[in-house]
């Protein structure tokens, strides 16, 4: 795993995986990422799982994807238009002021914790397919069929479950590991060339 401080313009693979995160964040498709993206990639979640707008579970997400939202935009928005273009976002990220190893379980997890209490729908800590296909179309536009197999890559035992640890480090490979064929060259679907 790297030290989270690298140039993308000498690893490729950094900055097709940096394009498709920014591409996540940015759910309307306009080429920035604002607080409108996060807040109605939260709503479509709470739709997604049948969750009204005032359910606490769903209020943690929000609160924990609207603390993001400040984060990124404190670190990321270098000429402070309350917006975040994806050069902003990479520059930021690529100088470790998003997420480093050393920050990411502190980051990540008390998130994904949230996220398992909205979608997780029998609470035993493991998503089935579908769940996992619902959320991910729901938070950040993951085609289905990418969602499906990013499933099956991720489910290494084949019993139909994936655990939030498996997704946790899936993720925490995403960002640090610089392996292609690795747990997180494939967690948000096929990078573009």
């Amino acid at each position: 795993m790297g030290t989270g401080v690298r140039d993308p313009e000498e690893n490729a693979f950094l900055r097709r995986r940096l394009a498709r995160r920014f591409a996540t964040y940015d759910t309307d498709g306009d080429g920035f990422v604002e607080r409108a993206d996060f807040e109605a990639a939260v709503a479509r979640l709470g739709t997604a799982f049948g969750r009204e707008p005032g359910c606490a579970a769903l209020g943690r997400v929000r609160e924990l994807s609207l603390g993001l939202w400040a984060h990124l935009v404190a670190n990321a928005d270098l000429d402070g238009d309350g917006r975040i273009t994806e050069e902003e976002y990479a520059t930021a990220f690529t100088a470790g002021a998003l997420v480093t190893p050393a920050s990411f379980d502190g980051a990540y997890r008390p998130f994904l914790d949230a996220l398992m209490d909205v979608v997780d729908g029998d609470g035993d800590g493991r998503l089935t397919r579908d769940e996992q296909v619902r959320w991910t179309g729901a938070l950040m536009g993951l085609p289905a069929t990418d969602a499906r197999e990013v499933f099956g890559r991720l489910d290494t035992d084949g019993d139909g479950l994936i655990g939030r640890d498996d997704l946790l480090e899936s993720i925490r490979a995403y960002y640090f590991d610089d392996d292609p064929h690795g747990p997180g060259g494939w967690l948000l679907g096929p990078l573009d060339d």
